[in-house]
């Protein structure tokens, strides 16, 4: 495995936790803390984790990272995550207005751009052997001007977009047959710096939750027709079921995922139960969540402070009136987890900071360590997961002939 120009460094690391605010210091170190109890006993730690900044700033990168050294024992995620593990994570593009390669304007994006995945020679024609490209196009989109970005990968860039989702429709049937989870069967074929790939290799759970379903193109469709809403749920729910610490890192709808249809503590899992389908409970879980918003941590204070939340459910209000704060549906069990610790910063100066002082702890050493986008170590980061984290290997995953 290729080594990273930028591993841990423990002065950048120091760095970026004192510019932190000290609540969200001590915040941190009672994560860290959590952390470190939980897997020295035996226990698990599941992530749950959204697309967006998780790509761009590494970190699901870095997850992948502490699954391969058993930091963490599952991951849910979003198809979207999925589609861009199953293209290498980060790609470097180039962007074309679309209109001068004849194309459609009703079928560009807003602003009209057109992308190319920006790849040797020797990747292309290996795309070219596994799916008809249109070579024309290829030329009038390296012939045209544009401006070249890094950025998640596949999705919109020809031809990696266009691979990933005709890749994904042959795994389905795989996993139909297999009456498996999409992600799992191309597991097989990911990189292992991917969480896709590290999980397979470990054993470790990486699955897309119900409300993250829609957002991975037709990558989500086929994860979504793998298999049933049921099992899925019933998959995620033994995922979390689980853990003992549960870290939410930048997703939206975390309710709906870790208290869904089996969960009885704050969620929705009473007559589950009263129906004879397994139930678990987060009562006695540590939930850690990195989040931009400090609404977050002011509706656990007064949660803590005078069970505000839990009133407001009590007595049937609504808890944006009642609280006086934007209040988005993460919030609500969140707040009343009595072992919910928030953490408040961006995500790309808080991960580095976790592992590395959970990995201290425990005596491991990290061969990737992601860093903020913004800084110097942070894009020779991004440079070195476009030229070295490699999309699905078709082969590995599909049987031969």
């Amino acid at each position: 495995m290729n080594a990273l120009p930028t591993t841990t460094d423990p002065s950048l690391i120091a760095h970026l936790k004192a510019d932190l605010p000290e609540r969200v210091r001590q915040n941190v170190q009672t994560a860290v803390d959590h952390i470190v109890e939980a897997k020295q006993r035996g226990g698990q730690v599941v992530v749950v984790t959204g697309s967006g900044p998780n790509l761009h700033e590494g970190v699901t990168t870095l997850l992948a990272e502490l699954i391969r050294v058993g930091v963490v024992d599952g991951v849910t995620t979003s198809s979207a995550v999925i589609a861009h593990e199953m293209a290498g994570t980060l790609d470097r593009v180039k962007r074309v207005d679309g209109l001068t390669l004849g194309l459609p304007a009703a079928s560009l994006p807003h602003g009209g751009h057109f992308e190319l995945t920006v790849m040797a020679a020797e990747a292309l024609h290996a795309i070219g052997r596994e799916y008809p490209l249109d070579d024309d196009l290829l030329q009038r989109l390296a012939a045209a001007p544009g401006d070249q970005i890094i950025k998640a990968a596949g999705n919109m860039a020809y031809p990696m977009g266009y691979r990933t989702e005709k890749l994904a429709l042959e795994i389905l049937a795989m996993a139909r047959a297999e009456n498996a989870p999409l992600e799992e069967i191309a597991g097989r074929g990911a990189d292992p710096r991917t969480m896709l790939g590290a999980g397979q290799r470990r054993g470790v759970p990486v699955l897309v939750t119900i409300p993250q379903l829609v957002g991975g193109g037709g990558v989500g469709l086929a994860i979504g027709d793998s298999i049933s809403i049921s099992e899925r749920s019933e998959r995620v729910a033994r995922l979390l079921d689980a853990a003992d610490v549960i870290i939410e890192s930048a997703v939206a709808l975390t309710q709906e995922i870790h208290d869904g249809p089996f969960e009885t503590y704050t969620g929705h899992g009473v007559w589950a139960g009263w129906d004879g389908h397994p139930t678990y409970s987060l009562r006695e879980k540590s939930l850690i969540r990195l989040d931009l918003d400090p609404n977050l941590e002011k509706v656990c204070q007064m949660e803590r402070s005078s069970a505000s939340v839990q009133q407001a459910i009590d007595q049937g209000l609504p808890k944006t009136k009642l609280l006086e704060v934007p209040f988005r549906m993460e919030m609500s069990g969140f707040a009343r987890l009595p072992g919910s610790i928030p953490l408040i910063g961006d995500i790309g100066q808080l991960w580095p900071i976790l592992a590395s002082e959970v990995a201290q702890r425990l005596n491991l050493e990290l061969r990737f360590m992601s860093y903020p986008q913004q800084t110097e170590p942070g894009q020779v980061m991004r440079e070195w997961i476009v030229d070295t984290v490699q999309p699905v290997v078709r082969d590995r995953v599909l049987p031969a002939g």
